[in-house]
């Protein structure tokens, strides 16, 4: 019996038999192959109409985009560094040399291997001496990948994802070598001392970019050291004997404000690197670093070399050329004289030298002094002496006339009145009556005078006593009141009226930046927060405070006539001269006048002859008369401040700052402006301020 399964199988193979058959006998459409070609030349044509609009953009449109890409990727500019200019004092006596030496230097080439910078490395650590062998830990695996096969060796042993992404693709060489630097053991990287001295000039080399130079950093060559390197330069590949130049500074009190250059290593400073890059600087470019070097970079860096070397497909050298001769940078000539300058340190030490063996001195921080020519704002002397609490000696200190700061006392009376009269609080050489200030729960303010009874006195005799209470009345008039004892204070103009006294010291450049041609001067110490009694303590001097250079330039408005001139410390730019010489004048710096002072005439031949009175006047009550001199006519104004110390067991000391700001006219028709700060003295009676001040003038006056 046949079963279902083979009945239907037979049936189904008959049916896949005829169908067959009818699908051989039916005839075939034939393929249209022309209109496939055709589509695919359509295609290709566009593809290479695009292909070609994209190069005619290419070579046409931004023909020069490209060929600069081009030039670029194989061209370099290289900067040279020429010698630095000098400074010099105001009698061309050099402050600062750049003394020669004999150096090693390595220009990297753009075909050099690490094989071969570790090879001349090698050879050149057994020919010179080195003073140092600091090197990082990255840099001693950096040497030891120098080795072609210890590079090759690491990278063989690094794990896939080391060397390659996930999706099998290469990562960048540099990727991989940050890698490879990782996975050097440290025990390969354990080398002795004369390994290190190898390591230490290979690190040096192999920081420099392409065709640039390196100074590599050893001790001073001998002339053996200097013969046998220059024999084997062409062994040494890269490797040259040159002349480079070291800064040096004079040892006088000057040099602090002359400030530093940086060294070649160091180079550019990081936080002022952007900017110097910019003006076509190179990173390791030597460049003033502080005051006078940093002020006048410009001027004294010199112009540099630039060299542009063009490289062939196969990166030789095609050719070699100077597009920039190099110059010596420009020198400057100071305003100040280095034997005078010597001559002020030199009154100063001998003043506070007298008061420390009279135990005057203990809690004072020295003794400074400022000298300006009032017209042209040329500083003359800036100098310092300072002393440490309890000390015996002192040191010089020039910097501490532009940095430090105390309460510079009456000396200010004269910007006082000022602000009387501008806000019209008081008229002319108006008279009020001394006498003990009495505000309501405060003790009463007084003058050191005030003791011989009340007096009525013109605003040239308050200048010539220094009357304090001549000054508070003042202040309480700019607070919009009139004194009567036993008053309260109303603080609705408070801050009017301190806005008014210091808006007028500023026109006379105290509280404000003098416009000091050197970085880091101080503006003064001004607080914020006050109450209304520091109004009135402010009017006599106690309550802000300000440099020396600041009562100098005060001083300068004064004798002037009204015009506050901005000091300067350069007189002249020079061009270099040959052999470490001046050179010639190429300009000069030019006075700066900052603002004038609103005075009329009358208030100002109020001021100047309270401040001649002071030191002149036969009166018993005139407070300067310690700087009168027979030599030369001195008009000026003392200060004294009260403030405090605090002693070695932490107690409060009662003290002084005794100052002084004084003007005069020498017979070479300088005029003169002189502000002297002694703090924290003990004797408010002494007269070493004043003394100092005539001692300058005279100094001045028999030497110019």
């Amino acid at each position: 019996m046949t079963s279902f399964w083979e009945k239907n199988s037979q049936k189904w193979k008959k049916w896949r038999q005829k169908r067959k058959e009818k699908r051989a006998n039916k005839p075939r459409k034939p393929v249209n192959i022309s209109r496939r070609v055709y589509l695919l030349f359509g295609v290709v044509f566009v593809l290479f109409l695009l292909l070609f609009a994209r190069l005619t953009y290419m070579q046409v449109y931004n023909k020069s985009f490209y060929t600069k890409k081009l030039e670029d990727n194989s061209k370099y500019t290289v900067r040279i560094a020429s010698e630095r200019g000098q400074i010099f004092d105001a009698k061309g006596i050099a402050l600062t040399t750049n003394q020669s030496k004999d150096v090693i230097t390595f220009t990297r080439n753009n075909l050099v291997s690490s094989d071969t910078m570790k090879s001349v490395a090698e050879r050149l650590a057994t020919l010179v001496t080195l003073t140092e062998t600091k090197v990082t830990d990255r840099q001693k695996r950096e040497f030891y990948l120098a080795d072609s096969a210890n590079y090759k060796r690491v990278v063989n042993d690094l794990p896939n994802d080391k060397k390659t992404d996930k999706f099998g693709n290469k990562l960048a060489e540099a990727t991989i070598y940050n890698n490879a630097i990782n996975a050097v053991p440290d025990e390969a990287v354990d080398y002795s001392e004369d390994e290190l001295k190898i390591v230490y000039i290979y690190s040096q080399m192999n920081a420099v970019s392409n065709f640039s130079t390196v100074i590599l950093k050893t001790a001073d060559l001998t002339p053996d050291q200097i013969a046998i390197v220059a024999a084997k330069q062409k062994e040494l590949n890269g490797i040259r004997v040159a002349k480079d130049w070291e800064r040096h500074t004079s040892d006088s009190s000057l040099s602090p404000l002359i400030g530093r250059v940086s060294s070649s290593e160091a180079g550019l400073p990081q936080e002022d690197a952007k900017d110097y890059l910019k003006k076509g600087y190179a990173l390791n470019d030597r460049v003033g670093t502080s005051y006078l070097e940093k002020e006048y970079e410009e001027e004294l860096q010199g112009k540099h070399t630039v060299r542009e070397i063009t490289v062939d497909k196969e990166g030789k050298v095609d050719s070699d050329k100077i597009i920039q001769k190099g110059s010596k940078g420009n020198n400057l000539k100071l305003t100040i004289d280095l034997d005078f300058q010597k001559g002020v340190e030199d009154i100063l030490g001998q003043q506070l030298s007298s008061e420390i063996s009279e135990n005057k001195a203990t809690y004072s921080e020295g003794m400074y002094a400022v000298v300006m020519n009032a017209d042209t704002g040329a500083v003359l002397a800036m100098a310092g002496q300072k002393h440490e609490q309890g000390a015996q000696d002192f040191k010089a200190d020039a910097l501490g006339t532009i940095t430090d700061v105390f309460t510079p006392g009456s000396v200010v009376k004269g910007a006082t009145l000022t602000a009387g009269w501008r806000s019209g609080a008081i008229y002319g050489d108006q008279v009020l009556t001394d006498q003990p200030i009495n505000i309501a729960g405060s003790p009463p303010i007084t003058s050191w005078f005030t003791d011989k009874g009340s007096r009525a006195i013109t605003a040239t005799q308050a200048l010539e006593y220094s009357s304090n209470t001549y000054m508070v009345q003042v202040a309480i008039k700019l607070l919009g009141q009139q004194y009567v004892p036993g008053m309260s204070l109303s603080t609705d103009n408070m801050e009017k009226a301190m806005t008014t006294l210091r808006d007028t010291y500023a026109e006379f450049g105290m509280g404000v930046s003098t416009g000091l041609d050197l970085p880091g001067e101080s503006e003064g110490y001004i607080p914020k927060n006050y109450n209304v009694a520091n109004v009135l303590t402010e009017a006599f001097g106690q309550y802000d405070s300000y440099t020396t250079i600041q009562l100098a330039q005060y001083v300068a408005s004064i004798a002037n006539g009204g015009k506050r001139v901005a000091p300067h410390i350069v007189g002249g730019i020079y061009d270099a001269g040959e052999n470490g010489s001046l050179g010639t004048l190429s300009s000069t710096v030019d006075t700066r006048v900052l603002n004038k002072l609103s005075l009329d005439s009358e208030q100002f031949g109020i001021i100047q002859q309270g401040f001649h009175d002071v030191v002149n006047s036969g009166s018993s009550l005139a407070t300067g008369k310690a700087m009168a001199s027979s030599i030369i006519p001195i008009s000026g104004k003392t200060g004294t401040a009260e403030t405090y110390a605090t002693d070695d067991s932490g107690n409060l000391v009662t003290t002084v700052n005794l100052n002084a700001v004084a003007y005069a006219t020498a017979k070479d028709g300088t005029k003169l402006a002189v502000g002297i700060m002694y703090p924290h003295a003990l004797d408010s009676k002494s007269t070493a301020h004043q003394n100092a001040v005539k001692a300058i003038m005279e100094l001045y006056q028999n030497t110019h």
